[in-house]
């Protein structure tokens, strides 16, 4: 790790919660960059701790930087339960936020049951098509066009 700076350098790359992030950029736009962070989180970890959501990421401390990282792995604990993006997990039954590689794993692991089990939502991922209830008469086609194939013409004889 590199030593701590002071607020008056701006460091070009910052890595928080395995993701590097432009230095010019302000805090609360940069914190989006994190899979799993949008702006309600962004907001809610810039006010816990006590961070100008508008300074930009190079300046920050490594002490501020690993405050961010902390409050990111228990949100749970300072976030309501509305505002996470797993809350009542499944499996555990606890209140949780992920984000990283975490959210994409999570999301197919739990596709890959809803195949398994059959259920309506799972038959749909498997064969492609629409899960929310959208129409599919004129949208979702996929392929080439359905119909009659005509021959091609031989060349004729002259």
């Amino acid at each position: 790790m590199e030593r701590a700076k002071t607020s008056g350098e701006l460091r070009g790359i910052v890595r928080i919660a395995g993701v590097d992030l432009k230095g010019e950029k302000k805090v609360y736009v940069s914190l989006q960059r994190i899979r799993g962070v949008g702006h309600s989180i962004a907001n809610a970890i810039c006010k816990i701790a006590n961070i100008d959501r508008n300074r930009k990421v190079g300046t920050l401390t490594e002490e501020e930087v690993e405050k961010i990282e902390m409050i990111l792995e228990n949100l749970n604990k300072y976030v309501p339960a509305w505002l996470l993006n797993r809350p009542a997990d499944p499996e555990s039954g606890q209140n949780r936020h992920l984000f990283s590689a975490d959210v994409k794993f999570t999301q197919d692991q739990d596709i890959k049951k809803m195949i398994e089990k059959r259920c309506y939502k799972g038959v749909r991922h498997a064969l492609g098509l629409p899960v929310r209830g959208q129409r599919t008469r004129s949208s979702f086609r996929k392929g080439g066009p359905v119909g009659v194939v005509r021959k091609k013409k031989q060349p004729g004889k002259k």
